[in-house]
């Protein structure tokens, strides 16, 4: 995922989970806020595993999400991975990412 697309700073973090939307499955959790460009954070607990696991994680949730990009509404999107996401496959956390977007309207209208 391009570094244009990510949240970086801590204060932007924040601001999304005091002011976003939220929705979650079993594996993650996502806060949502519109906002004029699309920008996503990823967040993954200490609980979750050691700092190999940590990574794979957010890897995989990049990944997921850059393929969902030009289907998305702008927006900020913050993503937190929970303690059992370190035992999904891939395709697992594709569809919860799937679900959560879906839930929180965050998909552009098709015409």
């Amino acid at each position: 995922m391009q570094k244009q697309y990510r949240i970086c700073k801590n204060g932007q973090f924040q601001y999304v989970y005091r002011k976003g939307k939220a929705a979650g499955t079993g594996n993650l959790k996502l806060h949502y806020i519109r906002a004029g460009r699309l920008q996503a954070g990823f967040s993954v607990s200490k609980k979750v595993g050691n700092a190999v696991v940590r990574n794979r994680v957010k890897r995989r949730m990049r990944e997921c999400f850059r393929l969902l990009i030009p289907q998305l509404k702008r927006g900020f999107y913050v993503f937190t991975a929970r303690s059992n996401a370190a035992t999904c496959d891939y395709q697992q956390l594709f569809n919860d990412i799937h679900r959560v977007l879906k839930r929180l309207n965050c998909y552009k209208e098709t015409v």
